[in-house]
């Protein structure tokens, strides 16, 4: 079973800063090149940290509103220092959470949430600044296309992973929505191939009604 890799699916094109970049000067590198945060790098082109959108913003969220009707949030220091930097080594986010090119989705996706964080520079083994992989980027897995999943469960793991003939169990896709419908020789494959198919890149669901021939608890029993 091949899982698409961090490697497949970052933008190696990155938009950088160094930690003297100015202010206004990110602001530029936002709007000309699209994109809503940008690694800022040291010499090595070794990622330090992240500024983005909601770093630059504090700035703005830290003056008082002419107007008096809202107040001036409370920020914490750190929040602060952070409102009233200039330059990317003051305002950005640090240190920088980083990916490997050789990771799996799961591996990348799972590191975004308890990070919360919405994209990833990628690094090489010298922690050098290769790609960036986002949120987007990492949802593209689920345009793979419904008979490509399908020629997967019923090659990759029915047939080589379980030895299972595909006559026996059959796999229909539709919008990345598995149903397995057959029989297994054992009760104890059910949620074996459930969980294996859930695993295989692009699909959202799996569902089904798997019958078995022979039950490991019947036999202990001798019923």
């Amino acid at each position: 079973m091949h899982h698409r890799t961090v490697e497949e699916l970052m933008s190696r094109d990155v938009v950088r800063a160094r930690p003297d970049t100015p202010f206004k000067e990110l602001v530029r590198l936002l709007e000309e090149n699209d994109v809503t945060a940008v690694p800022v790098v040291d010499e090595l082109g070794r990622p330090a940290g992240v500024v983005s959108e909601a770093d630059l913003l504090r700035k703005s969220a830290d003056q008082s509103d002419p107007s008096g009707r809202t107040p001036v949030p409370h920020l914490e220091a750190w929040e602060r220092a952070k409102a009233e930097g200039s330059r990317a080594d003051e305002l950005m986010s640090a240190p920088a959470v980083c990916a490997r090119p050789e990771w799996t989705v799961v591996e990348a996706a799972r590191l975004m949430e308890t990070q919360n964080v919405k994209r990833l520079p990628v690094v090489d083994e010298a922690d050098r600044l290769v790609g960036i992989v986002s949120r987007g980027d990492l949802l593209r897995i689920f345009l793979r296309r419904d008979e490509a999943i399908r020629e997967e469960i019923t090659g990759d793991l029915l047939r080589h992973t379980l030895g299972i003939d595909p006559r026996d169990v059959t796999a229909e896709v539709r919008d990345g929505r598995v149903t397995l419908t057959g029989t297994l020789g054992h009760r104890s494959l059910i949620p074996v191939l459930e969980q294996l198919c859930r695993g295989v890149d692009g699909v959202v669901s799996v569902s089904g009604n798997l019958g078995y021939r022979t039950d490991a608890r019947d036999a202990a029993t001798g019923t």
